[in-house]
C-alpha cells in the first residue's frame, strides 16, 4: 500500500492530500529512510513521522483498504512519542490568573 493511503486510513495523519504534502516535505521516514508518498509499506515496518516539534515512531502490524475508525489504531502500534526540545509547552505553568 501507498505510504498516504496508509497514513490516510490509519487516521494518523486526517487527509490523504495532507499525507502527501508531508511525505514529499521530507518529514516521513520508512525503516529509517526518508520516503515520499508513493513508497510502498509492509506489515512490519516503521514509519517516524515529524509534526513541527512532535515525532511519533509506529510500527505497522496490519495494512487494510478500509477500516472503521474505532479499529485504525489497531493497524498500527505506537513506538516511541517524543517532543523535541525548546518546543513550546502548553500546560499550565503554575500562575494562577484571575477574571
Amino acid at each position: 500500500m501507498r505510504l498516504d493511503k496508509y497514513l490516510k486510513v490509519s487516521r494518523l495523519i486526517k487527509r490523504r492530500t495532507l499525507a502527501k504534502e508531508i511525505c514529499d516535505g521530507g518529514r516521513v521516514q520508512v525503516n529509517g529512510r526518508v520516503a515520499k508518498a508513493g513508497t510502498e509499506v509492509q506489515v512490519g515496518d516503521s514509519l517516524e513521522i515529524r509534526f513541527g516539534a512532535r515525532r511519533l515512531t509506529v510500527r505497522i502490524e496490519k495494512i487494510a483498504e478500509n477500516v472503521r475508525k474505532e479499529q485504525a489504531q489497531d493497524l498500527y502500534t505506537v513506538t516511541s512519542e517524543e517532543r523535541s526540545a525548546g518546543a513550546v509547552d502548553d500546560s499550565d505553568d503554575g500562575e494562577d490568573e484571575e477574571d
